[in-house]
């Protein structure tokens, strides 16, 4: 997976239209779904390129039911959408593939990512000083070995920082301890969350 790590750049969105991107991730699962060859739809203020993260959840209990996306600019944002959400439905390897029936009863959310920005530490830094948790997502590279969680992670879960570096470590199948290694690349993103209340329901702003 080739990255490019250019600085935090992304732009910001209204909630009209953060409500318009969740509701082409719903309807491009919706249509691949139905049999439909998935059409990307033209939106003036997603043609730039962006990564972004595609989340089911269950509803009630809002568990996670698939997830998925790029977490660089490689796509503009409305392809990007629409390919992270189908494959969120049917490619998750941790779920089996959402059924066209159960697409009404789960919760929609997209996390449009800044670029990661790989994180410097001087002689008496550690990378619990450079990151925020409610803020950042991390990234943790070595090799041919990758991992990443987003921003609401940590928060939902209630890691504080240390947790939150080891717990991407596993994600990327290292030792937890492994971010303590010289050998270690760490990048920190942000996201814009926009998420359904409820089922097809009004589209929020999500804020950790």
């Amino acid at each position: 997976m080739l990255l490019y790590f250019i600085g935090a750049i992304m732009v910001m969105f209204t909630l009209s239209q953060g409500a318009q991107l969740v509701k082409y991730a719903r309807e491009s699962i919706n249509g691949y779904l139905s049999g439909k060859a998935p059409e990307i739809k033209d939106m003036s203020f997603a043609r730039d390129k962006q990564g972004v993260f595609v989340t089911i959840l269950t509803y009630p209990d809002k568990e996670l039911r698939g997830c998925i996306g790029f977490p660089e600019p490689v796509f503009p944002l409305n392809k990007a959408i629409s390919k992270a959400a189908i494959a969120a439905a049917i490619d998750d390897p941790r779920f089996p593939e959402v059924s066209l029936i159960e697409l009404d009863d789960v919760i929609v959310e997209i996390s449009v990512l800044t670029v990661p920005e790989k994180i410097g530490l001087l002689d008496d830094e550690v990378y619990e000083d450079k990151i925020t948790i409610g803020k950042d997502g991390l990234i943790i590279r070595c090799g041919h070995e990758f991992g990443l969680l987003l921003p609401q992670v940590p928060v939902e879960l209630g890691w504080d920082k240390k947790q939150f570096l080891a717990q991407t470590c596993v994600k990327a199948g290292l030792p937890s301890d492994a971010y303590l290694s010289d050998y270690i690349e760490i990048y920190k993103f942000q996201t814009q969350i926009f998420s359904e209340l409820n089922p097809l329901g009004a589209v929020v702003g999500k804020k950790m």
